[in-house]
């Protein structure tokens, strides 16, 4: 009776990892439980959400590498793997399910790196938002409710906004990701995503410095003040300051994602025999909501939904 937080089925929303073919399920090494589904699966992954109360998926695709360029341009592609998938699930499911993309060019580049870069390996700002613009029409023409630019350019949530606006889109969200940290916690994405092995260098010119909390507040404001309907801290567990942080100075929503290394983390923590996986997981999720997150993005969204459903 006395119970301050109430995590519900409602708070998930499930990661998938598209991949090319047809029937395909490729599981992913290093992420115990998670597979890349080629876009069939993807839509039973959907149909599944559906059925358990899961109210959004977001898909991240696992480009071919005789698609990937130095200019990422498969992203503008209307038949891309993440624009068949956003199609297949309307297509099949309608509107019982939220549908969330990721806007942002490593899926794309032959270099691993989120944006352009010059001749030095250098990530230009301006000239990558012009193509992030164009990225997240594609994905809102195929059916996305809500875009969620990962790749922390300067300036790039007014200037999706302002076109989602003048292309026939303004219902569609844009869940930014305004705190995303250069953290070592990813390397299990990369690989789902087939970004890992080909990244050159880092990404700590434009992901933030673990160390400020301060700089995230910034990062937030700004992003909210272009037109973010939502904003992300990235990664979760280790940021729980900062998600307090921001819910309590801007009271929009505030998402979490469990990212991919904390999810392994708890999946080999519980083959261990440190805990019990299902306690493990569940307190993780329920620590978000108590610093003040609207939803968690994390992998174990099906498991922790047929918990809570009994």
């Amino acid at each position: 009776m006395q119970r301050e937080t109430v995590l519900t089925v409602s708070d998930l929303i499930w990661p998938l990892f598209v991949t090319d073919g047809e029937g395909v399920e490729d599981p992913v090494q290093s992420l115990p439980g998670v597979s890349r589904w080629s876009v069939d699966g993807i839509v039973k992954r959907a149909r599944e959400a559906v059925d358990l109360g899961i109210p959004c998926i977001a898909l991240f695709p696992n480009t071919p590498e005789s698609a990937r360029s130095e200019d990422g341009a498969e992203a503008l592609n209307p038949d891309n793997l993440m624009c068949r998938a956003i199609k297949a699930v309307r297509d099949a499911c309608g509107s019982d399910i939220g549908i969330l993309t990721d806007v942002a060019l490593d899926p794309y580049t032959s270099h691993g790196q989120d944006g352009l870069v010059n001749e030095d390996g250098y990530v230009l700002n301006d000239d990558t938002v012009a193509v992030l613009v164009d990225q997240a029409l594609v994905q809102a023409d195929a059916g996305a409710d809500i875009v969620a630019p990962s790749d922390m350019m300067d300036g790039r949530v007014k200037a999706i906004r302002m076109a989602l606006e003048m292309n026939g889109h303004p219902n569609v969200q844009i869940m930014s990701y305004a705190a995303k940290y250069a953290s070592a916690f990813y390397g299990p994405f990369r690989d789902a995503v087939g970004s890992g092995g080909l990244l050159k260098g880092d990404k700590k010119s434009y992901q933030m410095d673990p160390a400020n909390g301060d700089e995230a507040l910034r990062e937030i404001a700004l992003d909210i003040a272009e037109g973010a309907d939502s904003v992300m801290v990235k990664p979760g567990l280790a940021y729980l300051d900062v998600i307090w942080r921001a819910k309590q100075a801007f009271g929009v929503p505030v998402y979490a994602y469990q990212v991919s290394g904390e999810y392994a983390l708890i999946e080999a923590g519980a083959a261990a025999g440190i805990g019990d996986r299902d306690a493990l997981l569940m307190e993780k999720l329920v620590a978000f909501k108590r610093a003040g997150c609207s939803g968690v993005l994390t992998y174990h969204a099906p498991v922790a939904a047929r918990l809570l459903n009994g």
